[in-house]
């Protein structure tokens, strides 16, 4: 079986001078401006009717840049320019292909602060990477290393909203490979009293990081309430202090995240999930902070691009597949299973079921039969990773 090289993104922090950070903000500025200036000539050129590609943006960049009012685009790198034309027309296809809504306009107090530099914007040699415009390389804290020999094709450098500076190199990956193939396969329920709960029995408790920042984030919220509205130091610390904390909470649920995919993944050849719809169940206010701290999207996110990495299979079963009400026994149905139910017994057989782990087992049959006969007819979306399957009833015919 041929394999190709994975592209895979190390991303690092890195410390810059005031030299650095004064450049690098620059450059943030005229990326979001051009991006807006483009976004309005499209949106505009479409009002009348009008086609207008990435080669047309580009001239009209250059056009921009002979102006007086825009001659400041000429003082930072043109790479991350000519790149955010790129992201724009790739934010259209996506448009015109329904799987994202219509392009928004980047803000500068919300939006997410980043340049990307191709291989003509930078310099990377010796493990020290200078960009463009740049007279000293970056200052990176190298965590992990890069693959031997790698080098980078793709640079980005972003700050989040607590200030914190990150680089992300993207280059080829050799060591990921495909896993030996096994005959293992587990299914998975999630949950909010257990994150999972796999058909094997086992349950991983849910960590609930934001509730253990939660009475910190409260204070920090409040103390950004009291101050006065307006571009004052005194609210730009509040703010960063809460995006400190909020940070804080990402970080370690992302990494725990990773170490339950990454385990999921190489000890199961096969692995069966829900096709959740996470963004119609955090409407549910009472249940939709518990939700977000899950962070279910992201777990299947991360599972996905794992198993088509390592050489392994996700299969999504319909989200109408009644997991918890039938009998993983005999297989009988039951009419109705309220929330607050977490064992019952089954009236046919009276077998007694943990709830989640009887959704778990049944998720497992339902995915290998999918794996064996095939995925339904109506599949909920596009996975990188796996197959969905639908509920378990015969197709319709056509007359």
């Amino acid at each position: 079986m041929t394999t190709t090289c994975v592209k895979r993104a190390f991303k690092y922090r890195f410390h810059p001078t005031d030299a650095q950070a004064a450049e690098l903000s620059r450059t943030f500025g005229c990326v979001r401006k051009v991006y807006n200036l483009a976004l309005a000539a499209r949106t505009e050129a479409w009002a009348r009717q009008e086609r207008v590609n990435y080669n047309a943006t580009s001239a009209m960049l250059t056009a921009w840049k002979k102006t007086e009012e825009l001659a400041f685009l000429n003082e930072v790198s043109s790479v991350p320019l000519q790149q955010c034309l790129r992201h724009l027309q790739s934010a259209f296809t996506s448009f015109f292909g329904k799987r994202a809504r219509y392009p928004r306009f980047k803000s500068k107090k919300r939006s997410r602060k980043s340049a990307e530099y191709t291989t003509s914007g930078f310099r990377f040699r010796d493990g020290r990477l200078t960009l463009a415009k740049m007279a000293k390389p970056l200052a990176i804290v190298w965590s992990r290393p890069l693959p031997a020999g790698a080098s980078p094709s793709t640079v980005t450098v972003s700050q989040d909203a607590a200030g914190r500076w990150f680089v992300s190199l993207l280059c080829d990956d050799p060591k990921v490979k495909p896993l030996p193939v096994t005959d293992t396969a587990v299914g998975v329920d999630v949950g909010l009293d257990h994150l999972l709960t796999l058909s094997t029995g086992e349950k991983i408790a849910n960590p609930r990081h934001e509730r253990r920042d939660r009475a910190r984030l409260a204070l920090a919220q409040r103390q950004l309430a009291r101050k006065a509205k307006g571009d004052g130091a005194n609210r730009a610390k509040a703010r960063r202090r809460v995006a400190r904390i909020h940070a804080r909470i990402a970080d370690r649920r992302r990494d725990g995240l990773h170490k339950l995919t990454t385990r999921l993944v190489r000890e199961n050849q096969t692995i069966v999930i829900e096709d959740l719809t996470v963004r119609n169940m955090v409407k549910n206010h009472a249940l939709a902070r518990a939700i977000s701290d899950a962070s279910w999207s992201e777990f299947r996110s991360l599972l996905e691009y794992k198993a088509a990495w390592y050489g392994r299979e996700v299969i999504a079963v319909d989200r109408f597949f009644p997991s918890s009400r039938l009998c993983s026994h005999c297989g009988a149905l039951q009419e109705r299973m309220p929330l607050g139910v977490r064992t019952w017994t089954c009236d046919s057989c009276g077998t007694t079921h943990d709830r989640d782990v009887n959704a778990a087992r049944n998720l497992l049959a339902a995915g290998l039969a999918v794996s064996v006969c095939g995925a339904g007819v109506r599949p909920q979306r596009r996975t990188p990773g796996g197959q969905s399957a639908t509920k378990q009833k015969s197709p319709r015919r056509e007359p």
